[in-house]
């Protein structure tokens, strides 16, 4: 029995270092350290990952600087998730981070406390992106206005309401390189590649997840079913779409398909936000998904 008990000790002691928050390592750390942040580079970095759609009230108006007070829920079968302040308020918001914690927080998933951050907040795809655009992110942050409102406390489910156990979902299902097979020889399609793999994120609506919750690699871009559990999330591969290149990137402008339908729900937003990149940058993402089979 003695030795039973000191395996399980060991055990146990084992599995809680595993499953703890780490944030990102000193390399990591010393490259966003090291770059220049650039504001205006940092908006468009802000647009491309749509915080706004998830950090601004409810029915709040789209605006160039916008407040990130938070308060959007979003119903999934874990529960319901509450997104919280963000803006640059010392206290209710993030006004009091520095660029290190802003960077665990987006590429880590963990808070300045030392917690895990639910996977809702898709920094398993904000992780794929580059050490300067996360330090431009942050420049262009500092402008935004702060607010006072309080962050309301997400409601799930047990075991999911336990944050030990986002430790144990990082480690079977936190990507470390991209989704899918880079493009080969086309410099636009690599540039769609990261903007719609690492800050667009495209697949944490329109792939579908395993029994943990993480990504299937083997459907990526299918179409999923969607968490609020109504109706699915189409799927948009080349042959799933059945646009060309150019419809492709006309949609992510003015949000009308080539059927004269337009963007409703979530992506809405997410045509608002990629119309205000660069058109090489809509033109990109489409070169990219045209070669997602």
């Amino acid at each position: 029995m003695p030795l039973i008990g000191a395996v399980l000790v060991i055990g146990a002691a084992a599995g809680f270092w595993l499953t703890g928050a780490r944030g990102l390592g000193a390399e990591a750390q010393a490259a966003i350290a090291a770059a220049p942040g650039d504001a205006e580079a940092g908006r468009l970095v802000f647009h491309a990952a749509g915080c706004a759609s998830c950090h601004t009230a409810e029915g709040a108006e789209w605006s160039e600087t916008p407040v990130l007070s938070g308060g959007q829920t979003f119903a999934t079968e874990f529960g319901t998730f509450r997104a919280p302040n963000v803006s640059m308020h010392p206290e209710a918001g993030i006004g009091g981070w520095t660029l290190a914690q802003f960077a665990d927080a987006v590429q880590a998933g963990v808070s300045p406390e030392g917690t895990h951050y639910y996977p809702a907040f898709p920094y398993g795809a904000y992780r794929l992106a580059t050490p300067q655009d996360v330090a431009d992110l942050w420049a262009f942050w500092q402008g935004l206005p702060a607010s006072e409102a309080e962050s309301l406390p997400h409601d799930l489910r047990f075991p999911f309401s336990i944050r030990r156990g986002v430790g144990v979902w990082k480690l079977a299902a936190l990507p470390e390189s991209w989704f899918s097979e880079t493009p080969g020889g086309d410099p636009a399609a690599a540039r769609g590649q990261y903007l719609a793999e690492a800050l667009a994120h495209c697949g944490e609506c329109h792939s579908p997840r395993d029994a943990l919750g993480g990504i299937d690699r083997g459907a990526w871009l299918e179409g999923a079913p969607n968490p609020s559990g109504s109706g699915n999330i189409p799927g948009i591969t080349r042959d799933q779409l059945g646009w060309s290149a150019d419809e492709i990137a006309n949609y992510l402008n003015d949000g009308f398909t080539p059927e004269f339908d337009s963007a409703g729900g979530h992506m809405a937003r997410v045509v608002l936000n990629l119309s205000r990149l660069p058109a090489e940058d809509r033109e990109a993402i489409a070169a990219y998904l045209m070669q997602v089979e």
